[in-house]
């Protein structure tokens, strides 16, 4: 999170056809003491298992040379150096396009053989100023690396890619020479005008399934978009537990109105206090979604209203098991997990009086004390999803 705004990045791919792993390799790195974003995108040359060992080398390579603050023609000649270079056609086995994103300030972008980088401010082509490098060491002499920086803004987005997208549809009566930058560039401004705020996945899946179009749906390459959006930030209040103290209930239920952003109160009590405070009413509903959840209520003003504990752990239970694969149902606990994919920055306020209910030694071992389950919930939040995450107890 820089200042003020978010910084939402996305990888969409597509493997060459049949194969079952892509030669195209993405990796995203938060590095959280420093405020910084790195995003690397590398194409290894041919496609399946030996063209993502090369990918894998240059991406791994420029991630941890990239956070040692190496100067970027370094960096480029040590990744080219590293890697073997093609006996007939005298060239290196992969590319590579770096972005280095410091939230609080500069962005450096650092290219190699990849189509250029797209950078987009007010929904138009944006030019940085790009630099070309020419490497002078004995091995790499006389090639050629782009980079630029620049102090990004809000609703600023960057799209870089594989060949797969720019030379989808080669030989092709539309685009025998492929489609290329232009035309890429051209469609994601399209993609733009019809949603200004298209979320940074969504616009890199549009890109390869545009790519895949192209190749009559069956890919002549492996086909990667990568897409980074920097927008505002999309906040999400999670409220559990009655306060400590009850004078402190009042202190919850402005904390809660004033939260610009989604609500979620999880818990009866909670629930009860929020809605006194708030001087509105609860609806409960008897629509069981969830065979395993009691069911939602409604309250004015709150996106939410769950039961507790049980719903808590069970998100939890979710987060841990979830892919991309995995089904969202229509439960409480589902529902909580589609607020949280949404949302940038999640913020939970714990309160911490013990609730008699959960003191029955009846009750399952699963039910262990809120505060426990949260910051489990927290931890997966933060290191699978990498959402920014505050708690505040209460």
């Amino acid at each position: 999170m820089s200042g003020d705004f978010y910084i939402e990045v996305a990888c969409e791919q597509r493997n060459f056809d049949k194969e079952r792993i892509c030669g195209d390799v993405f990796i995203s790195r938060k590095i959280k003491e420093e405020d910084r974003t790195i995003v690397v995108l590398s194409d290894g040359m041919g496609h399946g298992v030996k063209a993502n060992v090369l990918a894998t080398l240059t991406a791994t390579m420029a991630v941890n040379f990239t956070m040692e603050h190496k100067a970027v023609d370094k960096i480029a000649d040590i990744i080219m150096n590293t890697l073997p270079v093609c006996s007939e056609r005298h060239m290196s086995y992969s590319t590579f396009t770096i972005v280095d994103v410091e939230h609080s300030g500069l962005t450096t972008i650092l290219e190699y053989d990849n189509p250029q980088t797209i950078i987009l401010r007010d929904n138009i082509p944006f030019d940085p100023g790009w630099q070309c490098l020419i490497l002078n060491s004995e091995k790499n002499a006389g090639k050629e690396i782009l980079s630029c920086q620049f102090q990004p803004r809000k609703e600023d987005r960057i799209i870089f890619c594989s060949d797969g997208i720019a030379q989808s549809g080669l030989g092709s009566d539309k685009h025998p020479l492929g489609w290329g930058r232009d035309n890429m560039l051209d469609y994601s401004l399209k993609l733009l005008q019809n949603g200004p705020k298209i979320s940074a996945s969504d616009l890199a899946s549009k890109m390869v399934n545009m790519a895949h179009h192209n190749d009559g749906y069956i890919s002549k390459d492996d086909t990667s978009c990568a897409s980074i959006y920097f927008r505002q930030p999309r906040k999400l209040m999670i409220v559990t537990g009655p306060p400590y103290e009850e004078e402190n209930d009042q202190e919850l239920g402005k904390s809660v109105k004033t939260f610009k952003g989604k609500k979620v109160v999880c818990g009866a009590t909670t629930a009860d206090i929020i809605a006194r405070e708030l001087g509105v009413e609860i609806e409960d509903s008897l629509v069981f979604e969830d065979p395993e959840l009691p069911p939602v209520s409604h309250m004015d003003g709150i996106d939410l209203v769950t039961e507790g504990i049980l719903t808590i752990t069970k998100v939890t239970r979710i987060l841990k098991e979830y892919s991309p694969s995995y089904t969202l149902g229509k439960g409480p606990a589902d529902r909580i997990v589609k607020l949280v994919q949404k949302s940038d920055e999640i913020h939970f306020i714990i309160g911490t009086r013990v609730n008699i209910a959960h003191q029955d030694p009846n009750l399952p071992v699963d039910l262990e004390i809120r505060r426990t389950v949260v910051k489990r919930m927290a931890r997966l939040l933060e290191e699978k999803f990498l959402k920014e995450v505050t708690i505040k107890y209460i």
